[in-house]
């Protein structure tokens, strides 16, 4: 471990003091991350099962690289919950299957020119083809055509036993034939010159359950066995023995069930109606919105907080009722105190090359201000990503569709205690893709 935080490799990188989050011991595979950084080569994956910080990771990797670096995301809302950009418009790529005609000189050339690092969060969604645009786009926008992502270091976190790549139909022949299949990691360009290593996380912060991180580990890598599910199945009860007024987030595979749940709820609370307005102001894609631009709330409504609160009083993800509205204010119970919620901004931004400093720039291009809460009878199982939550309900309907959805629902709960399942589970809801793992073959392990 390097003694001083601001030794500098060499004079191309410039380095921040780490800073750790307030209570965050970081284990030695973050130091390892750190010090891949510091050694200027070579690209990184960070992966791990979920609850092993690999947010903590980034966000601390993020801001001890004071300069030449850009964050991207595939999604806008991950965008703009990692404070970073999404990779379609940064690149100016069109949403779709991308093709070498799609690959042109860009109006970042310039910012490219100067990168020195690309951070990319739930690169487990970014596809093959995509992928292998951004190599070809930093090629031709860097002018270094044979030298993979045009000489950009690449530091990438995700886990692709949760969020696969959403491909489809034609698009999915056309991966295979091209690339092997639709993962990022199946682009050649990532094992040339010094290419990817891989770092997986192993200390989990959400669980302390032997026995449930034992079945977790297992679902994850699709090897569950009869008596994993038979742990999970006794967890099996109809809803109604749970209780009313019971603290159990129902998670659901579809948006149209957690709608459906929520307002079913909300309309049984005898309470009026009151609809919050978010502001939104210049450029803030609906994809992005971090909660309904319309909030509908009634006093006894559950809810979910969307945001660290920086009195500490809840974090993203505590579960607390409504306790009084007036036209423009909210306040909450939490553990039998009334606190008042204020609205926040969660920003868009947009890099940009300043003339002037000779230095890459954020812009933020557009703001989203609204109450840090979502109703949280129910949540889809693809909202509650990243998650910890206390007590879990879990009804998978008819049954998962996609790869990972199952382990995502069972991780975000904190204890074997808290979780319920609306059914037993059946092998079929265990929905896992081998060629997912494909990377741990073609990485080397940091």
């Amino acid at each position: 471990m390097t003694s001083n935080p601001l030794t500098r490799p060499n004079e191309t990188t410039t380095l921040a003091p780490i800073n750790w989050p307030a209570g965050v011991t970081p284990p030695p595979e973050f130091l390892n991350a750190l010090e891949f950084v510091r050694s200027d080569t070579g690209h990184l994956f960070v992966t791990g099962r979920a609850g092993t910080g690999k947010s903590t990771l980034l966000r601390a990797l993020r801001d001890h690289l004071v300069d030449e670096h850009i964050v991207l995301a595939p999604t806008g809302l991950a965008a703009v919950n990692v404070g970073g950009q999404t990779i379609h418009s940064f690149f100016g790529f069109p949403p779709r299957l991308i093709r070498s005609d799609d690959i042109k000189r860009s109006r970042n050339g310039r910012l490219m020119r100067k990168l020195k690092v690309i951070i990319i969060d739930e690169v487990s969604m970014v596809r093959s083809d995509l992928m292998w645009a951004i190599d070809m786009s930093l090629r031709i926008n860097r002018s270094k055509p044979r030298e993979p992502f045009g000489g950009v270091r690449l530091i990438l976190f995700g886990d692709l036993h949760q969020l696969p790549p959403v491909v489809q139909g034609d698009v999915a022949q056309h991966l295979h034939s091209e690339f092997g299949g639709p993962f990022f990691f199946q682009v050649p360009s990532l094992n040339e010159g010094a290419g990817m290593n891989v770092l997986e996380l192993d200390q989990v912060f959400r669980q302390s359950d032997e026995t449930f991180l034992t079945v977790l580990n297992r679902i994850r890598d699709g090897e569950a066995t009869e008596e994993d599910m038979a742990v999970l199945n006794e967890r099996a009860h109809p809803i109604r023995t749970l209780g009313e007024g019971d603290p159990y987030v129902i998670l659901t595979p579809t948006n149209a069930a957690a709608q459906r749940i929520n307002m079913a709820y909300l309309n049984a609370l005898p309470a009026a109606e009151s609809v919050y307005e978010a502001g939104i102001t210049g450029e803030y894609n609906d994809s992005s919105h971090p909660t309904d631009a319309n909030l509908l709330l009634k006093e006894g409504a559950k809810v979910i907080l969307l945001r660290n609160d920086p009195d500490r009083r809840w974090v993203n993800g505590t579960i607390a009722r409504v306790a009084k509205l007036e036209d423009k204010r909210v306040w909450i119970e939490l553990d039998g105190k009334i606190h008042e919620v204020e609205q926040v901004a969660w920003e868009a931004r947009r890099y940009a090359y300043d003339q002037a400093s000779e230095k890459i720039v954020e812009n933020i291009t557009g703001t989203f201000r609204q109450f840090p809460l979502r109703l949280a009878w129910a949540l889809t199982i693809h909202k509650s990503q990243g998650l910890t939550l206390d007590k879990v309900y879990i009804d998978l309907g008819r049954g998962t569709f996609a790869h990972g959805q199952a382990y995502v629902a069972l991780s975000r709960c904190r204890s074997l205690e808290g979780l319920a399942l609306a059914r037993p589970l059946r092998p079929s809801d265990i929905m896992f893709d081998d060629s997912a793992m494909g990377y741990r073959d073609r990485f080397a392990r940091l």
